[in-house]
């Protein structure tokens, strides 16, 4: 019993018993626990649940635990993918870069021009392009979040086409008007740009193709939501962090150079 005890422990902790939890019973964890015997793993099962009936903390843990490794497969294979296509991550033809273009320090961004959260880190990226004269941010729009969404991500990659991509996205992100085309002209016209073109260019060939390529590449990435980051080849970042949490993770990425 004591041998079959430090088991439980030992299982604990290596993560086995989340896979029980999640599965259901010991089946599913065979190739974890195959040093055991049928009756042993018949016994740990029972000792589980006994467990778990004085302390159900075990089975919170468990989860955690389980979600923590799920959270790091799924980061790893998105790194797996971001390597093996770096051109289409940092380096194509409809790219919108920020900062320095020859830059070693690579950020790319994945944002919703709708998004709370991408508005709120807007003058964060500003501050960490000024503060990092080697650093290169990719922004790529992907209009997650309905019809609006849309028009402004093909308005701001219009206003491109005028070179015009920066005060445009500061104008529009800014702006708390209702969403839809004449805020649009409104802000393009703040900003001078020829508001006509704008919005015939907004149903372009390059436009459409430049929002299809990074939509495909968020699901490649399996992308969970607006803002994402993704720190040279070795982070991940979701949501909307702070200034702070920039610039410590790009002072990591400097030490990979």
């Amino acid at each position: 019993m004591q041998k079959l005890l430090s088991s439980f422990y030992r299982l604990t902790a290596s993560g086995t018993l989340a896979t029980l939890f999640a599965f259901g019973g010991l089946p599913a964890a065979h190739a974890a626990a195959d040093s055991f015997t049928p009756a042993q793993r018949a016994e740990i099962v029972a000792i589980v649940r006994d467990a778990l009936k004085t302390d159900p903390s075990i089975l919170t843990d468990a989860v955690a635990a389980m979600q923590t490794k799920a959270s790091e497969q799924k980061a790893s294979s998105a790194l797996d993918v971001i390597r093996r296509n770096k051109t289409q991550f940092g380096n194509s033809t409809s790219d919108i870069v920020l900062g320095n273009p020859h830059g070693t320090l690579s950020i790319v961004e994945f944002y919703d021009p709708r998004c709370p959260y991408c508005r709120k880190v807007l003058s964060d990226l500003d501050a960490l392009v000024a503060a990092e004269p080697d650093l290169k941010l990719v922004e790529k729009i992907i209009p997650v979040l309905g019809p609006n969404s849309v028009l402004d991500s093909q308005a701001i990659l219009a206003a491109g086409l005028q070179n015009a991509y920066k005060p445009f996205q500061h104008a529009l992100m800014t702006d708390t008007s209702a969403p839809g085309l004449e805020r649009i002209r409104h802000a393009a016209g703040q900003v001078g740009l020829d508001v006509e073109r704008l919005v015939k260019d907004m149903k372009s060939t390059a436009v459409t193709t430049a929002l299809a390529q990074n939509m495909a590449l968020a699901r490649s990435i399996d992308l969970d939501g607006t803002p994402t980051f993704i720190i040279g080849e070795q982070q991940i970042i979701p949501g909307a962090v702070s200034l702070e949490d920039l610039k410590a993770a790009v002072e990591k990425l400097k030490q990979k150079h």
